[in-house]
């Protein structure tokens, strides 16, 4: 069964979320889409007397009482940094269903998944700067300071603090030297009136030869379809903090609109770049967006 946000009733724990979530996910991978996927091993072979243990796979142990090595696959390693926004409209709409959640759950477990890869991963935490940042490492510990950044991004208040997607960007372009996958996870608020600057900065990581993985994370029913009770409500806009009073049933349609153009032209523009876009709602299950990773990894080979 494929978790989603609303299936998880306590948030205390992201680092054993997270781990619960990629191996749910590599159980189920056999009858997914993405069946084929090598995420950890290529095979296993039949384990001979004096070979180390250390590949042992003691779970098939337990099942057959027959010692089992991992064969790993021979590949170049993957370089990965995370950009997570932080600004204020990441934490709309509501305490138990943030789009801060959900994006800081997926980065953990894409975390849990690179480093299971024997990858290495970065984590960049931004609003209108960079926030926090670990360098690109497969270790132990920079996980744990990950999760802990990670952590602490789930349990800060809201500020008024603003989406500064390109300028991020392009400090990250300067920063990372050696070729990297750097996947986006924001909900581009930004960009409705500044797509050239955004797509500036993400031709300037093209231009430098990493791939692009961008997360478009938001609340679909409220934020694209603008699902809301036909009644005046006061909307407040959680990065500027101005309010505006109006009945939704008045507006829906010419919102609809103009965001589904935004939305037309985010697509394209990606396209013409060769940046991956997805489209993430919060009520989507994690295994969306663990599959395209694993898609994106798949074509870097």
């Amino acid at each position: 069964m494929s978790l989603k946000l609303s299936d998880i009733r306590q948030f205390d724990k992201l680092d054993f979320l997270a781990k619960q979530l990629v191996e749910g996910f590599i159980t189920g991978l056999h009858k997914s889409p993405f069946h084929g996927f090598s995420v950890e091993f290529a095979e296993h072979k039949v384990y001979n007397s004096g070979e180390s243990t250390r590949h042992v796979d003691w779970k098939v142990y337990a099942r057959t009482d027959r010692l089992y090595t991992k064969q790993y696959e021979e590949e170049t390693n993957l370089r990965c940094q995370i950009l997570l926004d932080v600004s204020g409209s990441m934490y709309y709409p509501h305490p138990d269903k943030t789009k801060i959640k959900f994006a800081a759950l997926t980065a953990a477990a894409l975390t849990h998944l690179l480093t299971t890869q024997r990858d290495a991963v970065g984590l960049t935490t931004f609003s209108d700067k960079i926030e926090y940042q670990s360098p690109q490492s497969s270790t132990a510990s920079n996980t744990g300071l990950i999760i802990k950044a990670l952590d602490h991004a789930l349990n800060a208040s809201p500020s008024a603090t603003q989406t500064r997607v390109s300028d991020v960007i392009h400090e990250i372009a300067d920063k990372i030297t050696k070729r990297s996958l750097v996947i986006i996870l924001s909900d581009m608020f930004q960009n409705v009136e500044n797509l050239d600057e955004i797509f500036k900065s993400l031709q300037h990581l093209r231009h430098n030869k990493h791939e692009i993985l961008i997360f478009h994370v938001t609340d679909h029913s409220t934020e694209l379809n603008f699902e809301f009770d036909d009644r005046p409500h006061q909307f407040i806009d959680l990065e500027t903090k101005q309010t505006i009073k109006v009945n939704p049933r008045d507006v829906k349609e010419f919102y609809q609109q103009k965001t589904a153009e935004m939305y037309r032209e985010l697509k394209l523009r990606c396209g013409q770049f060769k940046i991956d876009y997805i489209e993430a709602d919060t009520s989507d299950p994690f295994d969306k967006v663990l599959g395209a990773y694993l898609i994106k990894r798949k074509k870097m080979k």
